[in-house]
């Protein structure tokens, strides 16, 4: 990804920086904007934490997170405005020999994240997966080491299914984990999970397909297991009726009606502050974004955005 610049320095065009979830699906945007308009747009895919913080300082024209800001970053923002733009999940990678199709609950994905299961013929995944052929191989935990939107929607997940997890680690783009490895980046930690027999990482849907490593089937509240593909990520994001004044989502976990439901889906967000020097660019880029943009989504499992979600992206664009 190209580096950037300063907003005030952008003549040839905008700047960007975050989530490195929505990167793969950002390159398309930025491709077919840059046809339609003729205006280019540099995107650095730092990680969400990084994205907040570079406009939080103005340095980029927009940032771009899988995690809403919190009250503090929002307020350190003054007067940002975050946009739901597209919508995903964070798929969880696996590497054990001689294994492809795997189950995981969220109670054992916290023990494993916790150091307390750790051989991946432990009894408790054994009995969850009869068929597999599951050996006496030590579980590697992946995590990211910078701050990460796909960090907030897995930890954000565990919370709800682990009170112990909710208290002792809780939920963030970056957490203090119990046991692992740390990773920067997508690319990172699914470089690492590739090399390293045993190991287990959170890793953005579209980065799992590039790579080809296996995919567990989550499993949701409705008990079943599911995996992060555009059907159940779809079928999660169907709960939403509303959206709130802050434009604030969260699908992890959705309610046990949501039978198909990926549980750990998300959306991701575009922050953008109000009267921007470039705010006319700006508008029609995250304009594209939302709409024309949605098309090249499913190839790399993004789900396009709800209607109700879409009709508040596109009001709090024209809000700019």
């Amino acid at each position: 990804m190209a580096s950037v610049g300063t907003a005030a320095a952008s003549a040839e065009g905008l700047t960007g920086a975050g989530s490195t979830l929505v990167a793969p699906l950002m390159a398309n945007w930025i491709n077919g904007f840059e046809i339609k308009e003729g205006i280019p747009v540099k995107y650095s895919a730092v990680g969400s934490g990084t994205g907040i913080a570079q406009i939080t300082a103005r340095t980029v024209d927009f940032g771009a997170s899988d995690a809403p800001m919190t009250p503090e970053q929002a307020a350190a923002c003054n007067g940002c405005v975050q946009i739901p733009w597209a919508l995903s999940a964070t798929g969880i990678g696996f590497n054990i020999p001689g294994v492809r199709k795997l189950n995981l609950s969220g109670k054992i994905l916290a023990g494993i994240y916790f150091g307390r299961i750790t051989k991946w013929n432990d009894p408790k995944i054994k009995k969850m997966n009869p068929k597999a052929k599951l050996p006496n191989l030590t579980i590697t935990p992946v995590f990211r080491s910078d701050g990460s939107g796909d960090t907030y929607a897995f930890t954000n997940y565990l919370s709800k299914i682990s009170p112990a997890w909710k208290s002792e680690v809780g939920y963030a783009t970056t957490v203090g984990f119990k046991a692992g490895v740390g990773a920067k980046g997508n690319s990172g930690i699914t470089a690492t999970v590739v090399k390293t027999p045993g190991a287990i990482g959170y890793i953005s849907a579209s980065y799992l397909i590039a790579a080809g490593i296996g995919a567990a089937a989550i499993e949701n509240k409705a008990g079943n297991f599911e995996l992060p593909n555009l059907k159940n990520i779809e079928e999660a994001a169907s709960q939403v009726k509303s959206v709130p004044p802050s434009n604030e989502l969260n699908i992890t976990n959705t309610p046990s009606k949501a039978k198909l439901a990926y549980p750990i889906s998300t959306f991701t967000y575009v922050i953008v502050p109000h009267n921007a020097p470039l705010k006319g660019p700006v508008q029609q880029f995250v304009n594209y974004a939302i709409t024309l943009g949605q098309k090249y989504g499913a190839a790399l499992d993004f789900a396009p955005l709800p209607k109700v979600v879409l009709k508040a992206a596109k009001r709090s664009v024209a809000s700019l």
